[in-house]
């Protein structure tokens, strides 16, 4: 398996489970999402995008990142060119660091409805801003490990057939829900969790590492 980190502009704090996360990975950044590298201690092999959100101040190790270089006016977003490039490194498994949050909420879209693609595709890809992190869910069973009282989500991006939760405070049994309902919002785990999906297209949302309310 070929893992890489793709670094994005969204909102992004470190945590011992990020660092797991990202060790031993390649990393390429997109534009802004370069300001992550040092709070991660990474050095991408590669730096992608127009670079009109050049954080300012860099190091000289990271400035020096070999650039791959876009005009403004283009019909993919950094984030997405910068997955491209790992693709085209034989990547089968995806960080993408800092895919929520920050000023673009279409970008934060864009990163949750191309992981699913992605993972229709046959890439693993695990979405995190070190807080929350999700997880595709297709077609079939999957297992998670979190905590006990853990806050997650299952967002629908369609319509969803044969939900079974377990493992969790309000347990699902083979249900259908409807496209922007919001039955699958704020569960908590309570055992261990798995999901299964008969049909549908679907993301675990996890709060492993809740950031405390302001």
């Amino acid at each position: 398996m070929s893992k890489f980190t793709i670094l994005l502009g969204g909102d992004l704090i470190r945590t011992p489970l990020l660092d797991r996360q990202v060790k031993g990975t390649r990393v390429i950044a997109a534009d802004a999402g370069m300001s992550h590298a040092g709070t991660l201690s990474l050095t991408p092999e590669l730096w992608v995008g127009d670079f009109d959100s050049v954080p300012a101040d860099l190091p000289d190790e990271l400035a020096a990142v070999p650039r791959q270089m876009f005009p403004a006016e283009k019909d993919k977003t950094d984030g997405e060119l910068a997955i491209a490039a790992a693709l085209e490194r034989g990547a089968t498994s995806l960080v993408l660091a800092g895919a929520f949050g920050g000023k673009r909420t279409d970008h934060a879209f864009l990163h949750l409805a191309l992981s699913v693609r992605l993972a229709e595709a046959g890439v693993k890809v695990l979405l995190t801003s070190g807080a929350q992190e999700g997880v595709p869910l297709l077609p079939g069973k999957a297992c998670f490990d979190y905590a006990d009282g853990m806050l997650f989500s299952i967002l629908g991006f369609s319509d969803l057939a044969g939900l079974t939760v377990t493992g969790a405070k309000w347990p699902l049994n083979h249900v259908e829900v409807a496209f922007g309902s919001s039955l699958t919002i704020s569960n908590e785990v309570k055992g261990r969790l798995e999901i299964a999906l008969g049909s549908g297209r679907a993301l675990l949302l996890a709060h492993p590492f809740p950031l405390p309310e302001s």
